[in-house]
């Protein structure tokens, strides 16, 4: 038998992933918001027993986090490598079916703008990342999660709405694999930034209790101005 010691031990966390249950769990803190356990068995379709039972487990693999606040116990995703991990997986998966219309229209929804833990994915992500590397507000610098610095053009850019302290000239860029195009948007620390200020000026609305984001028209032209496109998304 081969000898794994001093290798990545994946299993256990592939194995936390892999129940429908608690994938739906994992999916539904993507957006980075806590939620109660009667919230996350509503969204799991299973009773809060089950649910209780499902959390405890995330819990001690360190996919989750909780915190209690009087007599409730609000769950969390644990860190932003746990929803690079999920987003990574997505890409190798095939989506869930819609088996309704509601269903659908959620799905499509997901993939025009939805967040990823605290930055902008989808179409809107990646329409973004590739406006900025039009415009040569980032550069390319290599491979990896890091693979990409801000220019100082790219800081008159970012400051013009109101995106400050990002790391000065040359910062390095997180970056993820979007899972609906198998291509990059903007994460960490920048990413973050950048979708905090679309929210701060209602250029993109996020959807109570999902991980949508809507980009009205309004939106969408003002995006466009600022990224030098003729549009934004459909």
């Amino acid at each position: 038998m081969r000898e794994f010691a001093g290798d990545a031990n994946f299993v256990d966390p592939a194995a936390l992933m892999a129940d429908p249950t608690r994938a739906r769990i994992l999916l539904s803190l993507l957006d980075r918001q806590s939620l109660a356990m009667s919230e996350l068995a509503a969204e799991a379709g299973v009773a809060q027993s089950t649910t209780s039972a499902h959390l405890a487990r995330l819990v001690d693999g360190e996919l989750l986090t909780v915190r209690s606040e009087g007599r409730h116990r609000y769950y969390s995703l644990a860190s932003a490598d746990v929803a690079t991990a999920l987003e990574c997986l997505a890409r190798l998966s095939p989506p869930f079916r819609p088996n309704s219309l509601r269903s659908y229209r959620r799905s499509c929804s997901l993939k025009v703008a939805r967040t990823c833990y605290d930055h902008a994915a989808g179409d809107l992500g990646v329409t973004v990342m590739e406006g900025l590397l039009d415009r040569g507000a980032i550069a390319r610098t290599g491979r990896g999660p890091t693979a990409y610095r801000v220019t100082l053009a790219g800081q008159e850019m970012l400051g013009a709405i109101k995106v400050h302290d990002i790391g000065g000239p040359s910062a390095a860029v997180r970056h993820c694999v979007d899972w609906t195009s198998d291509k990059h948007h903007l994460a960490g620390r920048v990413g973050a930034a950048i979708l905090s200020a679309f929210l701060a000026k209602g250029w993109v609305t996020q959807k109570r209790d999902s991980r949508i984001l809507v980009v009205g028209q309004e939106g969408k032209r003002a995006i466009a101005r600022w990224l030098g496109m003729d549009t934004c998304l459909p």
